[in-house]
């Protein structure tokens, strides 16, 4: 028995030392030393008692010491751990999400090196993805979508039926037999940041300690928030609330680490209409990008301008599935689908820019037997209704998809998902945006008429398309059919199994920039090189000129 003495009070003298320490290893080391300091306390009793004699005492001080370490590491467990379903912070549910299996990673007080980080790791697979979510005021995000009723102003939408179901709209319940169950919703395109918000909260790598993490989240409802003010003559007022979030941001602790260069938001509108660069009145949208602080995050729209701090991810899509069955069933469904028209355009016309392709898109359509036009000025019920939408999308080979009001269109990714082979006129309608969604040769899932000139342009887009032979149609259709995982926006209170989304392809997208900003930091560079500048070609045809030489076509 001599060496058990020396054995209790070296084990308590390196516990102590720990949590003396410049890093303690956090709460459990304070358990260990806790109960360690007990058993230590009881053995010299048990010494006392030998030699005394006292053995009826001895075991009613064991029963005593053990009974108390029990209580107090059953304490010390429980406040360490979070309930189930609990998040590691504070957030005020406007539509509290019902869980059934809490699948998140919460990390809380580990050590982990600027060397470490990206390295791989068996034992924490969370390792270089733990993403940290600032705890914002109310006014950013949740105070919007309780005043809905303001969102809208300016234009006739009412966005407050959209806002439910965490920001997918209601749930299309009569389908006609075109879509499948519970798991289509009546989604509008200015809802993601709603919806990334919610399934961030779903996100398997959350952790409530900064230092560990490889990205922060700012969960403002740029768009929501912006839509308020957009049409105001006022340009202070339509600045404010950009510059009230970033005077938020700059006080935290989070954002001294990088200066804001592992901050990244979404944005539910383009990026153009955060990006005036004058201080006219007359010009359109927030400066909000344009300023100091702002240029140092990273955001995350459903279209990027041409600055490289700018990045695009799809638009919400209408179907949001909740398991991987369900997006098999339907691409299985899309793949055996007839189809009756060539080609289909969906859209209203532009007469006030010269320009546009649209309105020789839309004649073309309109003179052709082979194509269906769908009206939108005149038939406005039929292209906010997904179920037409989605009829005629199935039924048709090709769909165009000319430039509108800017370069990008939600039915870019209306079409993919009914298997539909997008017609793109311009490069930054497509490939020059979602970098991360999309394959890098547009060609094999697109066809590619550049129109630089429409004065000068006087091709057919008919016979374009007949000219496609059927192997590089169905090559390009299955091609299309394969993308439909990574477009679409999983249901936030599930998680798909076996398929990435557009949700998950976005956050590893992110993680890769802000990793490489910390390869430069590492390297002595200066990471605002490069950072935020203007690519002046990124929308460019000469870009993207080997597009328009496809053999195949």
């Amino acid at each position: 028995h001599n060496h058990l003495p020396d054995s209790f009070s070296f084990l308590l003298l390196s516990a102590s030392v720990l949590l003396r320490s410049e890093n303690p290893f956090g709460k459990e080391w304070h358990l260990i030393y806790r109960c360690l300091f007990c058993w230590n306390s009881l053995y010299r009793h048990m010494e006392n008692a030998i030699a005394g004699r006292c053995s009826h005492q001895l075991w009613l001080v064991f029963l005593i010491l053990s009974v108390l370490c029990f209580v107090l590491f059953h304490f010390d467990y429980s406040t360490m751990m979070p309930a189930d379903n609990e998040l590691p912070f504070s957030l005020d549910q406007i539509n509290p999400v019902v869980i059934s299996e809490n699948q998140t990673h919460l990390a809380t007080n580990q050590s982990v090196t600027d060397e470490s980080v990206g390295e791989e790791s068996d034992a924490d697979t969370c390792l270089g993805r733990y993403v940290y979510v600032h705890n914002l005021p109310s006014r950013f995000n949740y105070n919007l979508l309780k005043n809905c009723q303001s969102l809208t102003r300016g234009t006739n939408s009412n966005m407050c039926p959209y806002l439910a179901n965490l920001g997918l709209g209601t749930e299309i319940e009569n389908s006609q037999g075109v879509l499948s169950n519970q798991s289509w919703f009546s989604t509008n395109q200015f809802s993601l940041e709603v919806i990334f918000h919610n399934k961030m909260k779903r996100y398997e790598c959350l952790t409530n300690d900064s230092s560990l993490a490889s990205a922060i989240f700012v969960p403002y409802y740029a768009g929501l928030d912006i839509s308020q003010y957009l049409w105001s003559p006022n340009i202070s007022v339509r600045d404010s609330p950009g510059k009230d979030l970033l005077n938020w941001l700059v006080e935290r602790p989070e954002w001294k680490k990088m200066w804001g260069r592992d901050h990244f938001l979404v944005a539910g509108r383009i990026s153009w209409d955060f990006r005036r660069q004058t201080d006219d009145a007359s010009d359109w949208g927030t400066k909000f990008r344009f300023l100091p602080e702002s240029q140092n995050m990273t955001m995350l729209s459903v279209e990027s301008s041409s600055w490289k701090n700018d990045f695009a991810i799809p638009y919400p899509t209408n179907f949001h599935p909740f398991k991987d069955s369900q997006v098999l069933e339907w691409q299985s469904s899309v793949r055996t689908q007839d189809r009756s028209y060539l080609f289909t355009f969906a859209g209203a016309p532009r007469p006030d820019l010269s320009n546009s392709v649209r309105g020789v898109v839309i004649e073309q359509c309109r003179s052709s037997k082979a194509c269906k036009f769908i009206n939108c000025s005149s038939d406005g019920n039929k292209c906010d209704n997904p179920v037409n939408l989605m009829k005629v999308f199935r039924s048709s080979v090709y769909c165009l998809q000319p430039p509108g009001d800017s370069y990008t269109r939600r039915s870019i990714f209306d079409s993919i998902l009914a298997g539909c082979i997008p017609v793109f006129f311009h490069p930054g309608t497509a490939y020059a945006q979602y970098l991360w969604h999309l394959p890098g040769n547009g060609t094999e899932y697109s066809v590619y008429i550049p129109v630089k000139d429409v004065k000068n342009w006087n091709g057919s887009v008919e016979k374009i398309l007949l000219g496609i032979s059927k192997d590089k149609e169905l090559a390009m259709r299955e091609e299309v059919i394969g993308l439909i995982p990574s477009i679409v926006y999983a249901d936030p209170r599930s998680r798909l199994e076996t398929f990435e989304d557009a949700f998950d392809l976005a956050v590893k997208g992110v993680l890769e920039r802000i990793e490489s900003v910390r390869c430069v930091i590492r390297e002595g560079k200066d990471p605002s090189v490069g950072f935020a500048e203007g690519d002046d070609y990124k929308y460019t045809f000469s870009e993207w000129q080997e597009y328009e030489k496809d053999p195949l076509l």
